[in-house]
């Protein structure tokens, strides 16, 4: 794939506000609008990325090159890339369904069969990267996004900004991740190679879908940490008593502490609970889902809080 090969203008081609209402969202370094292809009005999101603002424009181009290379349905996909001298835009599939977390809450209905149909389509789109050897390394329900707001609607993968393609012995020493959803072997700190660390965070997922709270939660990071490097969680009553012995068993599977025991993505496939689930009813651990989706997200809008604030503090500007 061409970087810097020629610059395209990109509003030749696409028409968008490039603010107010088309501006989807902001993070430190790029923005992300909603636009429309001139010929064919396909909406499409674009992320405009600041190349002043990025630290190491290697890691972009690392991002683009994984993205380029992907092409699955249940995976977000990039169209095409438009590079000028200060910006690199992004055209991007356009989803609009929400987050994993809300379109559960939502339902009206909610059993370990919908679970099952999430965990198996996220390990569609996990057997698929892992085969091309690519790790994501940031699966949490933020990046579980559904292409529209339709019950029939896909579910897709996102965010790209850590993954790492892999090959033969390379090994990746990064500590990154979501805390809580981060595999022990990455914070053993002692290399990792496999996309052994997404299953885990998907088993975390699957965990969170079938009783609406995480298995490790600690209000401090080293104690949470300790959590997830000793493997300690169970399923307590009563909000496990009514959750079939095959999903308990495929979560350990998943959360297995030995990466090279764990289930891979392709097998978590042919599980017994993902090919034939229980209909038993999740009433209980969807109230609970409702309760910890809340907190995370009044969590997440704290810390945005508190950042602005501190910009602001840096900046002069406080009030």
């Amino acid at each position: 794939m061409p970087f810097f090969s020629k610059q395209t203008e990109l509003k030749k081609k696409y028409e968008s506000k490039w603010a107010g209402a088309d501006l989807l969202g902001s993070g430190n370094f790029a923005h992300v609008y909603k636009a429309t292809k001139k010929e064919g009005g396909t909406k499409v999101a674009v992320k405009v990325i600041d190349k002043a603002k990025v630290e190491d424009m290697e890691d972009v181009k690392r991002e683009v090159e994984i993205m380029d290379d992907i092409d699955h349905p249940n995976v977000i996909k990039l169209y095409e890339i438009y590079d000028e001298p200060k910006k690199m835009n992004l055209v991007m599939e356009l989803v609009t369904g929400g987050e994993l977390f809300d379109r559960i809450v939502a339902k009206g209905h909610y059993t370990e069969a919908d679970a099952a149909d999430v965990i198996k389509t996220l390990c569609r789109a996990l057997a698929y990267l892992h085969s091309k050897q690519i790790v994501h390394r940031d699966l949490k329900p933020e990046n579980l996004l559904y292409s529209t707001p339709d019950d029939d609607a896909v579910l897709k993968v996102a965010d790209f900004g850590l993954a790492r393609v892999v090959k033969g012995t390379d090994m990746m020493k990064t500590a990154c991740g979501t805390p809580g959803y981060v595999a022990p072997e990455i914070l053993r700190n002692k290399g990792y190679n496999s996309g052994a660390v997404d299953v885990w965070s998907a088993g975390v997922i699957m965990y969170i879908l079938l009783c609406g709270f995480p298995p490790f939660y600690e209000e401090e990071l080293p104690a949470l940490f300790q959590q997830i490097l000793g493997g300690k969680y169970d399923f307590p009553s009563p909000w496990w008593d009514g959750i079939s012995k095959p999903a308990k068993d495929l979560i350990k599977r998943m959360l297995d502490l030995e990466p090279k025991t764990r289930i891979t993505a392709a097998q978590v496939l042919e599980d017994p609970w993902i090919k034939n689930p229980s209909g038993n009813s999740l009433a209980d651990g969807k109230a609970s889902l409702k309760k910890y989706n809340a907190t995370r997200k009044l969590k997440k809008a704290a810390k945005g809080i508190m950042a602005a604030q501190r910009m602001a503090a840096v900046m002069g500007t406080a009030q």
